[in-house]
């Protein structure tokens, strides 16, 4: 089985987006990562006719790309049909605000299963990848809808996030309270077996406090929950909730407040100009000769 695949319970992960997206609101860690991509923007220097959004319901940036790139018509990607269900009646209910859109030259808004072939110069994953089963599939799926010297931005979670609650859950045998996230160099891997080329990654360490465990919890069921196949299964009672929220004072530091560490993955990456494989005798059709000769061109 490839790198990438075996971290996280596939079943949950679906149950997981499935219920954010139901929130008309993105998970508010979503919003602020959102927040720190586009201000990266600038430094892609792209003027995309097209955005693919890799499932956009938990992302958080739509309105930013839409200020970015007014013109740009925005591809919301999404491989779930109920998700895409829900994504399908939020745009009726926005029809008459998409209609003053488009007479005022804005772009429309198209909803797809899978990206239309090499039809967008930028795509755009805001805190997907780390909840992905199948990191490989989905990377070949941001690769084949990109056009050629397109840009893949994306962000995700890093193996210190959260890391905190692993000594609390290995105390109370509660098996472990997350899956191993993947490291960014293991990612910047499969991006260039995914096709992608110069793939650039970094990292931010932010720590996130909180008065109480009660707060804690709440804003944390807000991101989701535990995708680890080697969590602790069964139900939870009121008693076990009552010995969690005590367990978690032993976050509380000298400041007297909770706290717990999140490491925040960005990367980018283009797809390069296609390889013609050399044979005795090698053929190469006129748009493949047209794309090489525009790639030189820009050298």
């Amino acid at each position: 089985m490839p790198p990438g695949t075996q971290q996280i319970d596939a079943g949950a992960a679906q149950r997981q987006r499935r219920r954010l997206a139901a929130s008309e609101d993105a998970p508010w860690l979503h919003q602020e990562v959102a927040t720190r991509m586009l201000d990266r923007l600038p430094v892609i220097r792209l003027q995309p006719t097209a955005v693919l959004q890799s499932r956009p319901s938990i992302g958080g940036g739509d309105a930013g790309l839409r200020q970015h790139y007014p013109q740009a018509t925005q591809l919301w990607l999404e491989p779930d049909a109920d998700v895409r269900a829900l994504l399908q009646q939020r745009l009726k209910r926005g029809f008459m605000q998409s209609v003053m859109d488009k007479l005022r030259g804005g772009a429309p808004t198209e909803l797809v299963a899978e990206p239309p072939a090499a039809a967008a110069q930028l795509a755009w994953s805001n805190m997907e990848l780390h909840a992905e089963a199948d990191k490989p599939a989905l990377m070949k799926r941001w690769q084949a809808g990109l056009a050629v010297e397109g840009c893949l931005m994306f962000s995700c979670l890093g193996p210190d996030s959260f890391i905190e609650l692993r000594p609390v859950f290995a105390r109370e045998g509660w098996g472990v309270p997350a899956p191993d996230w993947v490291d960014m160099h293991d990612l910047g891997d499969m991006l260039v077996h995914a096709g992608f080329a110069d793939p650039v990654m970094d990292q931010e360490h932010l720590r996130l406090t909180w008065g109480s465990p009660e707060d804690l919890l709440r804003d944390l069921r807000a991101l989701g929950g535990n995708l680890a196949p080697a969590r602790a299964r069964g139900l939870r009672t009121k008693a076990w909730r009552a010995r969690l929220l005590r367990a978690l004072e032993s976050l509380r530091g000298a400041d007297g407040r909770l706290s717990l560490s999140i490491e925040l993955v960005y990367g980018h990456a283009f797809k390069p100009q296609p390889k013609v494989k050399v044979a005795a005798t090698t053929e190469v059709s006129l748009e493949q000769m047209r794309a090489m000769v525009r790639g030189a061109g820009k050298h």
